[in-house]
């Protein structure tokens, strides 16, 4: 093997990286590349200000890397690296530079876009390199030697300028299918330019963990090389091809949040790093990060301007939800009867799905998630179980509708008694909707509606861009002279499904709205034959509850 000079570890290397900063032991790296990969998926386009704000997420989870994008091919990227250099201070990650070996028949050291790589000023360069015989003849349209020749000269020529280097061989599995030995010329190569960590990409997502796992074993064994993984997932086996090849001795995961990328997308940071922590054994990220990671993913999404993944496993909100009556049985015995973890060690938390196929225990567990006390009243448990089946039966559903569901508790408790009815902030007269179409095109949507609160008669009329944003102006407009708590409250979101017929041709219709005043989101539901009727017993609730969470006292 070829000794190459390496810099020399004390001293200072390129990028802003705090004093204090984690440093997990340099034998396993976690590489995130959501800024580059992961911005290939279809619909994500990240500004500089989104990339800054991702990393930023990302350095605070605490992974190794963050691979930043491909300086001087982009100028969105090149832009990206000096703000990053002069605005972030990381914690935990080194930036990484992406790019490629350089140009057939020239010299690394006179390659415009190598030397773009150094100028932004990355402390590790990541290059790719073609592993695959065709595609080097094809696509390349140089010889086998030479590309093996450019990767050589591009790694030699970075590690001289005191970068770390790293190398993605892509289309390795089917250039190793086609041609083992050139495949594993490639890799050694690499390793003795003085390459780090040779990556072995599935780029066209096609390998299987089995496969994976001997390809990377022999490798391994044949070069001698420290070897990386980049899985992508087109055939659904991205994060288990990733956890095979560290099976098979693979030392470097590269992964991108929520596994966004190219087509269906690549192995997910997520699962990879708790499957590291919790299953394996390996410390990757600081100590406490972990619990950090549903709020990091969820932030992310929310920055790529994508809803997350409700049954993501692990950060999704339905990856502990429960909603059979025979598992909350077992969960109110013992959690982990039915849970892989404990939700918590993630940053998620258990969820109760109330149902038809809710049982005692889930309306029992639900209730206390919601902070309603039923005490071991099994009277009143069985009523609420009774009844939430009756309700779903009429096309209800208070799984995806938290707030109407506590309502429900509450008008229980107070029991055949008190009437069954609720403490109320105001009683609904009568409402109304009119849209009016205009013969210039446009349309019109009016609603008045009369309600009483505190002993006094509100009638109250508003326009709005829908018949139902129109009814939720003018129940709040009527009502804020009063409670003007409701004025922080806005609709956030809103769907209507069409239930099946049950007479003739007429149908039911169940609307869930979405409600937030600015430091929560709650959700409630309605049902009639009307969507202006089901929309309204919605927003009802969705105001009730409003007030109920500001802790207003109820008028009745």
């Amino acid at each position: 093997m070829t000794e190459t000079s390496k810099p020399d570890d004390s001293s200072p290397v390129p990028g802003n990286v705090a004093d204090d900063s984690f440093q997990v032991d340099d034998s396993f790296h976690v590489f995130d590349t959501t800024l580059r990969d992961g911005a290939q998926r279809e619909g994500i386009n990240l500004t500089v200000a989104d990339k800054l704000t991702i990393a930023r997420h990302l350095d605070d989870f605490g992974v190794g890397f963050i691979e930043g994008g491909w300086p001087g091919a982009n100028p969105r990227d090149t832009e990206f690296f000096a703000r990053a250099q002069a605005e972030i201070t990381f914690k935990n990650a080194q930036l990484v530079a992406f790019g490629a070996t350089r140009r057939p028949g020239a010299k690394a050291a006179d390659d415009p876009q190598v030397n773009a790589l150094l100028a932004s000023g990355a402390p590790v360069i990541t290059l790719v390199a073609k592993s695959h015989d065709r595609h080097v003849e094809l696509a390349l349209r140089t010889t086998l030697d030479e590309n093996v020749e450019m990767v050589r000269d591009t790694v030699s020529y970075l590690r001289s300028q005191g970068r770390r280097v790293f190398v993605d061989c892509e289309h390795f599995f089917d250039g190793y299918r086609a041609n083992p030995e050139y495949a594993k010329a490639v890799v050694r190569a690499a390793a003795e330019a003085g390459a780090d960590v040779v990556v072995l990409c599935d780029t066209n997502g096609g390998m299987l963990p089995a496969q994976v796992q001997a390809v990377v074993a022999t490798v391994a064994a044949d070069t001698g090389a420290r070897l990386g993984i980049h899985a992508q997932d087109d055939t659904g086996c991205a994060v288990a091809n990733t956890l095979a090849a560290v099976d098979a001795g693979a030392t470097h995961v590269q992964c991108t949040a929520n596994g966004y990328g190219e087509r269906v997308g690549n192995a997910n940071l997520f699962p990879v790093v708790a499957a590291l922590e919790l299953k394996y054994g390996k410390r990757v990220l600081p100590d406490g990060a972990l619990r950090e990671m549903t709020r990091v993913s969820h932030a992310i999404a929310e920055v790529v301007n994508l809803t997350p993944a409700t049954h993501q496993p692990y950060v999704g909100v339905s990856a502990f939800a429960h909603k059979a009556g025979l598992h909350a049985s077992a969960i109110k015995v013992d959690p982990d009867l039915y849970q892989h973890i404990d939700p918590e060690l993630v940053g998620n938390r258990i969820r109760m799905l109330v149902s038809d196929m809710a049982g005692r225990a889930s309306i029992e567990l639900k209730g206390k998630e919601l902070g309603v006390d039923l005490g071991d009243d099994r009277e009143l448990i069985g009523r609420v179980v009774e009844r939430v089946k009756e309700r779903e039966l009429q096309g209800y559903t208070y799984e995806a509708a938290d707030a109407s569901f506590e309502l429900l508790l509450r008008e229980e408790l107070r029991g055949p008694e008190g009437g069954r009815t609720p403490r109320r902030y105001f009683r609904t007269e009568s409402w109304r909707a009119i849209t009016e179409d205009r013969p210039d095109g446009t349309h019109a949507n009016e609603a008045t509606v009369k309600v009483w609160a505190k002993g006094e008669r509100i009638v109250a009329t508003a326009e709005g861009n829908g018949p139902v944003n129109a009814l939720d102006r003018a129940l709040r407009v009527g009502l804020e002279r009063i409670y003007p708590q409701l004025a922080k409250l806005e609709l956030v979101d809103y769907k209507v499904r069409i239930l099946e017929g049950k007479h003739g041709t007429s149908s039911t219709t169940r609307v869930l709205i979405s409600t937030t005043d600015g430091d929560g989101e709650w959700s409630t539901v309605g049902v009639a034959e009307n969507v202006i009727a089901a929309s309204w017993q919605a927003l009802e609730d969705a105001v009730t509850y409003g007030l109920l969470r500001a802790g207003v006292e109820p008028a009745e």
